[in-house]
């Protein structure tokens, strides 16, 4: 596989965000999701619509990775943090960063963490808060051996009706 190429994302790329952002949405909770459910949260919070709203919000930005060939791969969201603990207003949020199977385990999700890191100090963030899924420890040694650690805070995270237990982890800047 040749070099993926990592670059901010522009209002453009909504459909290409939204196409992989279901994804990989699928693809990481397929398994212990409900189908119905799952497929009505990528339809709400996968939409090209979606995707379009939140890239013109100048308080997010967001990185895509793609192949040589521009078929994306990865990507990565910054947001003003919408979390269940106490957060101020110089916080941010990596809501979600995502890569397609082939592409992780080879520095990639690094990268991406690294630009929205680059980018939330550049904001003048303090903390960088981040969710993630209570069962995914793979995520949960990805985040801490880059500084990150559990606030003691969680977050429920609903697809449909049921919930789905996620924890606050953050990185203090500084």
């Amino acid at each position: 596989m040749s070099e993926p190429v990592l670059r901010r994302a522009v209002p453009q790329d909504a459909a290409r965000l939204a196409l992989l952002g279901g994804a990989t949405f699928l693809h990481s909770f397929a398994h212990d999701h409900p189908g119905d459910a799952l497929v009505a949260h990528v339809e709400a919070y996968h939409s090209r619509d979606w995707y379009s709203r939140t890239l013109a919000d100048p308080a997010c930005a967001a990185w895509i990775l793609e192949t040589q060939l521009g078929a994306p791969i990865g990507y990565a969201l910054l947001t003003p943090p919408e979390l269940d603990c106490p957060t101020e207003s110089s916080d941010r949020e990596l809501k979600r960063i995502y890569l397609l199977g082939p592409w992780q385990s080879g520095g990639w999700g690094g990268k991406l963490l690294a630009a929205v890191e680059e980018e939330a100090q550049a904001r003048g963030a303090a903390r960088l808060f981040l969710c993630v899924y209570s069962v995914n420890h793979g995520a949960q040694r990805f985040y801490a051996r880059r500084g990150y650690a559990e606030t003691g805070y969680r977050q429920i995270f609903l697809v449909g009706d049921v919930p789905f237990e996620d924890f606050i982890w953050a990185k203090q800047f500084g």
